[in-house]
């Protein structure tokens, strides 16, 4: 092995990938020199890898963090000697450290919890972990054992409806849907991403490429509904008539719509901040309150809107805050601190905007409780953020530069994929006590009972992709995964919050079987529960997943019926007339199978509809869903009303209208029409015990 391939291992840099067609590839010399560069470790000359190879050979220095999981021993790289233990509970304990070959052991610590442990190397935090997640088991403990198994509905916040929106979701029309969801049964409510955007740059709106996913979703605050009886300004005859244009669209004019809601918004801080202190003390008390608590991470992300707004004014090619003057790249700098001072009222109303975010989101989870949901709402940790967002200006330390994450060829994307995403590194995690995943994971949790972890593959590795190169060109980077899985099992605890793991594409060997031992739950999907023979009865899908009928990047079951999604790759030119017929032929192929798939599970009879009959199919599929041994059943509600179009299409951006497209109906009715009740009652009623 060459010396690059032994710095590369030793770095957790892949030297070989199997695609997921079974054949192995060598990871070419130019593409491993990048990923060690940004792992902080230079590969270009021979002498570069042997200072970096004997760089990562010195013994490890204690970690500000170590995980453990409670009743086990603890290893640390720590010489032997006494130690003293401080629990959160406040209570201490001390002993001795005994010596192995690589450091020294500790005692199991059995209470969970981020206590406090003093070495003979130093002092560090010890995240001691349960065995496991909080499960689904946890929150049926109390109910009958042959109650019905929970399910509940997707949906995407942006698309929700409500009179008075303006064009775009908001926190007020999710805690109306889920109310109605409620009222038929559901248990959970699973919403796409509400991370912080870029509230200067409305064109980037995709959720899963977030400023921050540290932060809320600022934008989706409610400008009629603000707390502490706080009145909201009447908007004007000019500014009702485009809320009301906005409204009425079908897909939403995400420029339009965010200029619209950031005016009224800004609207209600002026009137906040312009009050007499007796007339709101009570809000604004809890505003700095809010403000003090969320500390560092809401100063640095408000005072990134700021600038970014400051620099985007002045130079419209400027979107990226590396392309800022050098004296505002760094978040410590005096420039910025003087910046933040000669804009405090700017910085100030970015903070607003998530005291209102926090308000607006606990407010809908609330709903969920006290409509009597066991879940409430599950919330959506994407897999990474855009590089030019403030996540990766603040955590700098922490995060891969000169990386993108995405994925290698598989069946879906013969390419590849690069979805243009910064991702925390693996050296910057360790080294800063995985202070950001912690950041990232409570946040997603505070006012949730659950979360879908994006591309949970993560924990292990992902694909990394150095800039400017091909996706075929990437590695895979190896995470610290028991590290992870412990400090999401912890947080899942501590919230008591199931916890949800996107496990579809190119999985590594044996990972579902350690998301199953750490108690997270894959994801099961209709149109891949399949095999040789034809589709998988419900009745044998994973019972340690959430089963779905399709996921924001599929095709809904109409739509899938009807063949949209190849007539959309056909119309952009993703697929040449031969390849949309050879695939509108296995389409009717499987129509057959899956029709057949529903009459054996009782969700249908009789032939199967034509290839119009997608509402038909729909129909069967919510029932089938009902049927699946999987502990929870999620179905989207573009399934549950039957609808044609999918939110996203992969591999376009402007294409196709992805994240645009609006429901039907009002947040509080759209649930209410006869064959949504039908389709959802079909669910509910196979969802019993076996």
């Amino acid at each position: 092995m060459s010396p690059l391939a032994q710095l590369a291992g030793a770095a957790g840099v892949a030297v070989r990938a199997r695609d997921a067609f079974g054949t192995v590839h060598s990871v070419p010399p130019t593409t491993l020199r990048a990923v060690l560069a940004a792992l902080g470790l230079p590969a270009e000359t021979k002498a570069e890898v042997a200072d970096s190879l004997a760089a990562l050979r010195r013994p490890p220095a204690l970690p500000p963090l170590v995980t453990a999981e409670a009743g086990q021993p603890v290893t640390l790289p720590s010489p032997a000697g006494r130690f003293r233990l401080q629990l959160e509970s406040g209570e201490t304990a001390a002993g001795m450290l005994a010596g192995t070959a690589s450091g020294a052991t500790a005692p199991p610590v059995t209470e969970p919890g981020y206590h406090r442990l003093e070495t003979p190397a130093g002092e560090t935090i010890l995240a001691v972990a349960p065995p496991r997640c909080f499960g689904l088991t946890d929150l049926a403990a109390d109910e009958p054992p042959h109650g019905k198994r929970p399910w509940g509905l997707s949906v995407p916040l942006y698309g929700l409806r409500r009179p008075g929106d303006g064009g775009i979701g908001d926190y007020t029309a999710l805690a109306a849907f889920v109310a109605a969801a409620a009222a038929q049964g559901a248990a959970a409510v699973a919403i796409s991403p509400v991370h912080a955007p870029f509230a200067a740059d409305p064109t980037r709106f995709s959720p899963y490429s977030p400023s921050s996913r540290a932060l809320l979703n600022g934008l989706y605050a409610d400008p009629q509904r603000l707390p502490f009886g706080l009145a909201m300004p009447d908007p004007g005859p000019d500014l009702a008539a485009d809320l009301a244009r906005l409204e009425a669209r079908d897909l939403i004019d995400w420029p339009a719509a965010v200029a619209a809601r950031l005016r009224r918004l800004r609207a209600a801080f002026a009137a906040f901040a312009a009050a007499p202190p007796e007339a709101l003390g009570p809000a604004r008390a809890a505003f700095a309150a809010f403000r003090a608590a969320q500390g560092r991470t809401l100063e640095h992300h408000a005072r990134f809107e700021a600038l970014h707004a400051h620099f985007l004014t002045q130079d419209p090619s400027c979107r990226h805050w590396r392309d800022w003057p050098p004296s505002y790249r760094d978040p410590a700098s005096p420039h910025v601190a003087a910046f933040a001072h000669a804009h405090a009222d700017e910085v100030a109303f970015h903070a607003f905007l998530q005291f209102l975010a926090d308000a607006g989101l606990g407010a809908a989870q609330a709903t969920a409780r006290n409509a009597g949901m066991k879940i409430g709402l599950m919330t959506d940790l994407a897999v990474g953020t855009d590089s030019g967002g403030s996540q990766a200006w603040a955590w700098q330390a922490e995060m891969l530069v000169g990386l993108s994450v995405g994925a290698p060829p598989d069946p879906l994307s013969h390419g590849g994929q690069d979805w243009g995403l910064a991702s925390l590194s693996p050296a910057g995690l360790r080294a800063n006590g995985f202070a950001g995943f912690i950041e990232m994971l409570r946040a997603a949790l505070r006012h949730a009972g659950g979360v879908r972890i994006d591309h949970v593959m993560g924990l292990r590795r992902l694909w990394v992709i150095p800039e400017g190169a091909a996706p075929t060109e990437g590695a895979y980077l190896a995470y610290p995964e028991t590290d992870l899985l412990r400090l999401v099992a912890l947080e899942s605890w501590r919230h008591r919050a199931i916890v949800l793991g996107e496990d579809l594409g190119t999985v590594p060997p044996g990972f579902r079987a350690g998301l199953r031992r750490a108690g997270l739950m894959g994801l099961s999907v209709l149109m891949f529960e399949r095999n040789t023979t034809g589709f998988i009865p419900p009745k044998r899908w994973r019972q340690d997943a959430v089963a779905m009928t399709s996921t924001h990047d599929l095709p809904t079951v109409s739509g899938w019926w009807q063949e949209r999604d190849i007539d959309w790759r056909a119309r952009l030119g993703l697929i040449d007339p031969a390849a949309a017929r050879r695939q509108r032929a296995e389409r009717a192929t499987d129509r057959a199978a899956l029709w057949t798939a529903f009459g054996a599970s009782g969700a249908a009879s009789g032939p199967p509809p034509a290839a119009t009959g997608g509402v038909a199919a729909a129909d069967a599929a919510c029932a089938h869903l009902g049927a699946a041994a999987s502990g929870l059943a999620l179905l989207p509600v573009e399934d549950a009303l039957a609808l044609d179009e999918q939110p996203n299409l992969p591999g376009t951006i402007d294409a196709h209208p992805n994240w645009c497209r609006r429901l039907p109906a009002a947040a509080d009715a759209v649930l209410e029409p006869p064959a949504v009740r039908r389709r959802l009652a079909a669910l509910d009623a196979r969802r019993t015990r076996r």
